[in-house]
């Protein structure tokens, strides 16, 4: 069984804070750079000996959030290798994620519109680069709890379409959250994933609902896995 990451064990370069998260496969940070006193995100992978797999969307994610010049994404500075893996570092914003922003508090209808305006410009610009993010949720999607500054983060499963290519095969896999995938990314549609569709647009009906309020309630709600796919592809989705 692979090791988990020594939480106790240093960074060289780093001085490590407070814990954001701490999920399946990844682990973050905020941390102060020593070199210039900077704060700083740091994402490490958990496990000791991660997979060929791991370790690709971690590049991937690197490789194409580097190459975007857009305001609402967190900027990545660099991404530094750490024993048998990567540590990503990140722009620390002080922001935290939507989810967790709305968790405990119902938002009044103009913090609801604004939240909705800036998510909408990084989704415009993200078409306009013909980036595809495909997992876009409320954990994904990250506040300053002061000045209400969306960025979106967590690009590992996103694609970069080349410039003739409209859209994507049919995926062999699935990727991105069961509960928040468009019917497209399921595999059991026959269209392909549109670089118009980010993925997680489905799930929009989960962030704003009723014009005032957020909830964290998932869109598709169903006991079996497989159940949750054929839900999916049950909503009406018409290729424009």
């Amino acid at each position: 069984m692979d090791a988990a990451v020594d939480l106790t064990l240093a960074i060289p370069g780093y001085c490590l804070g407070e814990q954001l998260y701490y999920g399946s496969r990844t682990v973050v940070y905020r941390a102060l750079r020593e070199a210039d006193q900077q704060p700083v995100v740091i994402k490490l992978l958990i496990r000791g000996y991660p997979t060929f797999n791991d370790l690709l969307q971690f590049r991937n994610q690197y490789a194409i959030a580097k190459i975007l010049e857009i305001p609402g994404i967190v900027r990545f500075n660099s991404m530094e290798p750490y024993r048998n893996r990567y540590a990503l570092m990140m722009e620390d914003f002080g922001g935290i994620s939507l989810r967790q922003y709305a968790q405990n508090q119902t938002l009044p209808l103009i913090e609801v519109l604004n939240i909705a305006v800036q998510l909408t410009d990084i989704l415009h610009e993200l078409y306009q680069n013909r980036v595809i993010h495909k997992n876009i949720k409320p954990a994904k999607i990250l506040i300053h709890p002061q000045t209400k500054q969306v960025k979106l983060i967590d690009f590992s499963i996103a694609s970069l379409l080349p410039t003739q290519t409209q859209e994507i095969q049919n995926p062999s896999v699935l990727e991105g959250t069961l509960a928040y995938l468009s019917p497209e990314q399921t595999g059991r549609r026959r269209w392909g994933i549109d670089y118009r569709r980010h993925g997680g647009m489905i799930s929009v009906d989960s962030v704003p609902k009723e014009g005032t309020e957020f909830t964290m309630t998932i869109p598709v709600k169903a006991k079996v896995e497989n159940s949750k796919v054929l839900a999916q592809t049950e909503v009406v989705h018409v290729p424009s």
